[in-house]
C-alpha cells in the first residue's frame, strides 16, 4: 500500500509536535503521568473525576436544551432533577457501591437518566443490547449479576418469562409501558419521575452522597468473544471519562496541522447540536457522544429508529451541526434522493467509526457538505471507544487511515506470532494499544482477561499497520468477527446456533460485502446425508434464537465437507468468494 502523497507545506507541525504542545502544563487538554494498578500511564489531567462529576455538571448548563425526542425536550436542569430522583430511589432500593444496574432500553431521555443515576452513587451500570432476544438478556442480566434493571416496554415484554432464571435481580422499573404491571417487584418508572416532559416539576435536590474514586470501576459493556458469549467489559470512571478530553485534543490537533490557533472557548458561541442515530448500548453512543455531549453542554437529537428522511427533518428543525456515526448511515446522508429537499448547511461535521469505510466517503462528504468536516476514528469496547481519531484535512489526505492514537495513548504493531516483537513503521502485524481509557478486565472472565488486558494494553486482535508519522491503518480482523453497519457479529455465535439445527453438518458464517453497511453475514452449509433444509428454514432457526442484525442474509448450501486447511481451518477465504459476485 503506498502511502500518502502530501501537498507542500502540509502538515505546519507534526503530530508529535501538536501533541506536545497540546499536553503542556496549564491547558485544559495537559497530560500527567499516573500509576494505575501498577502501570504508569499518561492521562488527561483536568478531566471529570467520574461519572458523578460530570452528572454535577449538567446542572451548570441550565435551562440549555439536553435532549430532544419526538415531543420531548429536556433541560439540562430537568435532567439533573431527574437523575438526582432516580438515585435517591436507588439507594431506598438497596442498590450500593458495586452493585450492577442494568439498562435495558431504546435511545430514550430515560436511559440517560438512569445511566448517570446509576452511575452517581458507585453501582456498576450495566448497559445491555436492545437488540438481544430474550435468552440474550437472561444471559446478560445473569453472567452481570445485576441487581436493579431498567427496561422499556418492548425489552419488558421480551424478558417476562426470563425473570425467573435471574435469581440476583430484586427490583424492575419498566418505562413507557401503557398497560398495567402485575409483577411483585416491578414497577413503572413514571410512578417515580413521571414522564420525560415533567422532569422540570422534580424537586430540585442534590444527587446523594457517595465515596467514589477516579479508578473505581463504572460500567460492564457487553462485547461479543470468539467462544460465542458476550464478555463484559468492566471499565473505570477515568477510563469512560477520557473520551471527553480525546475529543477535544483532536479537534485542537486539526488547527495546529493546518497552522492556525485552536479557537478558545466561547460561552456565547451557539450549542452545539448532535443527532444521535447509534444506540447508547454500543460503547460510541455513550461514551464519545452522550458523555462528553453531558459535559459541555451540547443537545441531543434522538431517534426512535434510524430513517433517513426524519434525519433531514431533525437536522433542518433542530439545526444540527454533527451526524454521523457509522458509515451506513453518512452514505445514506449522501445518497439519499429527498437530500436536496432540506437544509442541511448547519452540518459542520459527518464523523464514523465502528465499520469499514470505502475511502471515496470522504471525498464525496466534501463534495455533498463543502463546510462540513468528515472524519472517523477507531476504539472498540475494551477500549471504552475512540483511540484514534482522523479528521479535516488529515482525513483527506488518508482517507483510509483511522488516524494516530490520542497523546495520552499508544500504539504498537506486534508480530502475531508471539505477541511481544513489536514491529517497525510499515509492518503488517496485530495492533496492541494502550491507554487510560482501557477497560480493566472482563467481567468475572479471567483467563480471557490474562489474553487479552496485557500490561496496561489491549490485544485488539486487528491486523494493522503505522506509518512513519503514526497514522494508524486497520488491515484486516484476526478475530473471526465481522461488523455490519457498527454492529460486531461474532460468526462463531451464529455458526453455534447453525449446528444446533438437526440437519446441519458443517457451518460457516463469513462476511458478504454490502457497499452501505460494510458487510453481512452469510451461512454456507453442508446438510447430513439424507437431511433436507430450505435456505428460509435455516434462517429462521437462527432469528428464533439470535438478534436479528445476526440472522445471515444468504444460506448457500455445500455438497461436501467445507473445505480446510492442514490445520483443520475452514478456509473462509475461499467460501467469501460465493459471495462476491452478488453482493450489494
Amino acid at each position: 500500500m503506498s502511502e500518502a502523497v502530501l501537498p507542500a507545506g502540509w502538515p505546519a507541525m507534526s503530530i508529535q509536535q501538536a501533541h506536545a504542545l497540546l499536553s503542556s502544563p496549564g491547558l485544559p487538554t495537559e497530560v500527567e503521568e499516573v500509576d494505575i494498578r501498577g502501570v504508569r500511564l499518561k492521562t488527561w489531567k483536568n478531566q471529570p473525576p467520574t461519572l458523578r462529576a460530570v452528572a454535577e455538571l449538567a446542572k451548570t448548563h441550565g435551562d440549555k436544551v439536553f435532549l430532544v425526542y419526538e415531543d420531548e425536550r429536556v433541560t439540562y436542569d430537568a435532567f439533573h432533577r431527574a437523575v438526582a430522583a432516580f438515585a435517591i430511589e436507588l439507594q431506598a432500593q438497596g442498590v450500593e457501591k458495586g452493585d450492577r444496574v442494568a439498562v435495558i432500553m431504546r435511545n430514550v431521555p430515560e436511559w440517560a437518566v438512569a445511566f448517570y443515576a446509576a452511575a452517581s452513587i458507585g453501582a456498576i451500570v450495566t448497559p445491555l443490547n436492545a437488540w438481544w432476544t430474550g435468552p440474550e438478556l437472561e444471559y446478560g442480566l445473569t453472567d452481570s449479576g445485576t441487581k436493579v434493571a431498567v427496561m422499556d416496554a418492548e425489552r419488558f415484554g421480551r424478558m417476562t418469562e426470563h425473570f425467573v432464571n435471574c435469581p440476583d435481580l430484586k427490583r424492575v422499573y419498566v418505562s413507557r409501558e401503557p398497560g398495567e404491571i402485575a409483577h411483585p417487584y416491578v414497577s413503572k418508572l413514571e410512578d417515580v419521575l413521571g414522564g420525560a416532559n415533567a422532569w422540570a416539576e422534580l424537586p430540585d435536590q442534590a444527587i446523594p452522597p457517595v465515596d467514589i474514586a477516579t479508578d473505581d470501576d463504572a460500567t460492564i459493556f457487553y462485547t461479543s468473544g470468539t467462544t460465542g458469549k458476550p464478555k463484559g467489559a468492566l471499565a473505570t470512571h477515568r477510563a469512560v471519562n477520557a473520551n471527553i478530553f480525546t475529543a477535544g485534543a483532536a479537534a485542537a490537533r486539526s488547527f495546529l496541522r493546518r497552522g492556525e490557533a485552536p479557537p478558545a472557548p466561547d460561552p456565547d458561541a451557539p450549542q452545539r447540536s448532535a443527532l444521535l442515530s447509534v444506540p447508547f448500548f454500543h460503547v460510541t453512543g455513550c461514551f464519545a457522544v452522550l458523555n462528553p455531549t453531558v459535559a459541555t453542554g451540547g443537545k441531543l437529537v434522538l431517534m426512535f429508529k434510524w430513517e433517513p428522511i426524519r434525519a433531514f427533518e431533525l437536522i433542518q428543525r433542530e439545526k444540527v451541526t454533527t451526524a454521523g456515526g457509522v458509515p451506513t448511515i453518512a452514505w445514506q446522508l449522501l445518497e439519499h434522493p429527498a437530500r436536496a429537499d432540506y437544509d442541511l448547511s448547519s452540518l459542520e461535521s459527518v464523523s464514523y467509526g465502528g465499520a469499514p469505510s470505502a475511502p471515496e466517503l470522504v471525498r464525496r462528504l466534501k463534495e455533498v457538505f463543502p463546510k462540513s468536516q468528515p472524519g472517523q476514528g477507531w476504539g472498540m469496547t475494551e477500549t471504552c471507544a475512540t483511540v484514534t481519531s482522523n479528521a479535516a484535512e488529515d482525513y483527506q489526505h488518508r482517507p483510509d487511515s483511522c488516524g494516530p492514537a490520542a497523546a495520552v495513548a499508544e500504539l504498537q504493531i506486534r508480530d502475531p506470532a508471539d505477541g511481544v516483537t513489536v514491529l517497525p513503521p510499515g509492518a503488517v502485524g496485530e495492533l496492541w494499544s494502550k491507554g487510560p481509557m482501557n477497560a480493566r478486565a472482563y467481567w468475572n472472565k479471567p483467563e480471557p482477561t490474562a489474553q487479552t488486558f496485557v500490561d496496561g494494553w489491549v490485544r485488539t486482535g486487528d491486523l494493522a499497520r503505522v506509518d512513519e508519522e503514526g497514522f494508524c491503518f486497520i488491515i484486516d480482523r484476526a478475530k473471526d468477527m465481522l461488523i455490519r453497519g457498527g454492529e460486531n457479529i461474532y460468526c462463531v455465535e451464529v455458526e453455534n446456533v447453525l449446528y444446533d439445527h438437526p440437519a446441519i453438518m458443517d457451518a460457516a458464517v463469513v462476511a458478504k460485502p454490502h457497499r452501505i453497511l460494510g458487510e453481512e453475514p452469510a451461512a454456507v452449509v453442508t446438510l447430513k446425508p439424507g437431511a433436507e433444509a430450505t435456505e428460509e428454514e435455516l434462517r429462521a432457526h437462527v432469528a428464533e434464537r439470535l438478534a436479528a442484525f445476526k440472522v445471515p442474509v444468504a444460506v448457500k448450501f455445500w455438497h461436501e465437507t467445507l473445505p480446510r486447511n492442514a490445520n483443520g481451518k475452514i478456509l473462509k477465504t475461499e467460501l467469501k468468494k460465493l459471495f462476491a459476485e452478488d453482493a450489494a
